[in-house]
């Protein structure tokens, strides 16, 4: 049985930055997780969005299928994803459907592939409207993120990573019925995020878990329980890298509960053009840089073929 974690919750709107900076700071040293409230997503936006979603997921799976992931964007079935590839399980037990950036310089238009107006009304614009709401919040969160390792506000739109930032939402299903299997079965299975920061929206089903000390064995998991109106946000692997493990990108995971579980994560990578390299303020002669300056989309890119490996 896990025990449950008390995640600190930090308030985007709250007039003291210098204290709300210095919050998210304990928690990304102590966690790399919290909640994060008041950042100006509606509610009956996010309910419109879960609505659209399980319309999306409850279609026949021929038609699901005509949209199968391309370039990052699109339908991924069950079991095509492994997010622990040393697991040697079967995949994970969810399915999803990503949509990336809404206007993409490298292509005419955008890439994203979007259900047919007839079968799903309004579809495309509910999304989109939710997209561009949840990137605003990670936005200027990223402000305070930068305020918590003591750098100018600004530093990570000066550095580049939040011009035209290569940020996905990725909408989920986690059936609550499972074929029976010897193997253990994962909704998702233990991995951390790849990015700078995703911020999660849940059913308010359970599931979540994290693991702290992800080199400790055995691990201890803890389960996040879902808080109303907050998003569950959590530092990725590029702030690691970026902080020289200062934040921690944590291993998180989740268990089947029997119940079915829909949520959305959106994961705000850097524009692929960024260079992530140790800040100035995370590194000392004690404490040289751990990882080799990369491109964002190099990185990810990397990330991504492993998970999608077969």
């Amino acid at each position: 049985m896990a025990e449950s974690l008390q995640l600190p919750i930090i308030d985007l709107t709250s007039p003291d930055r210098v204290s709300a900076a210095r919050a998210i700071r304990q928690a990304c040293v102590e966690v790399g997780f919290f909640y994060l409230i008041n950042h100006g997503v509606e509610e009956k936006l996010f309910k419109e969005v879960l609505e659209h979603s399980k319309k999306y997921f409850s279609l026949p799976v021929e038609e699901k299928t005509k949209l199968v992931r391309r370039n990052n964007r699109g339908y991924t079935p069950l079991y095509a994803e492994n997010l622990d590839p040393s697991s040697g399980t079967q995949g994970d037990s969810k399915e999803s459907f990503y949509i990336g950036p809404l206007e993409d310089s490298r292509a005419v238009g955008t890439l994203n592939q979007w259900p047919a107006e007839e079968i799903l009304p309004c579809w495309r614009s509910t999304m989109e409207d939710y997209y561009k709401g949840v990137l605003d919040a990670g936005i200027r969160l990223i402000s305070l993120i930068a305020l918590a390792l003591e750098l100018d506000e600004d530093f990570f739109h000066k550095a580049g990573a939040c011009d035209s930032p290569n940020a996905f939402l990725r909408l989920l299903h986690y059936p609550g019925e499972l074929q029976l299997s010897e193997q253990v079965v994962y909704g998702a299975s233990a991995h951390s995020d790849y990015g700078m920061l995703t911020l999660l929206a849940t059913d308010g089903v359970g599931g979540l878990q994290v693991c702290r000390e992800k080199f400790k064995r055995p691990q201890i998991w803890e389960d996040v329980h879902h808080l109303s109106g907050a998003f569950i946000v959590n530092i990725g692997d590029m702030m690691e890298r970026w902080t020289n493990c200062l934040f921690r990108s944590t291993l998180h995971r989740v268990m089947p509960t029997g119940q079915e579980r829909f949520s959305m994560a959106f994961f705000l990578e850097p524009n692929p053009d960024c260079v992530v390299e140790c800040l100035k303020s995370c590194c000392s002669n004690s404490s040289p840089p751990r990882f080799p300056p990369i491109r964002a989309g190099d990185y990810l890119e990397e990330r991504l073929k492993v998970t999608y490996a077969s």
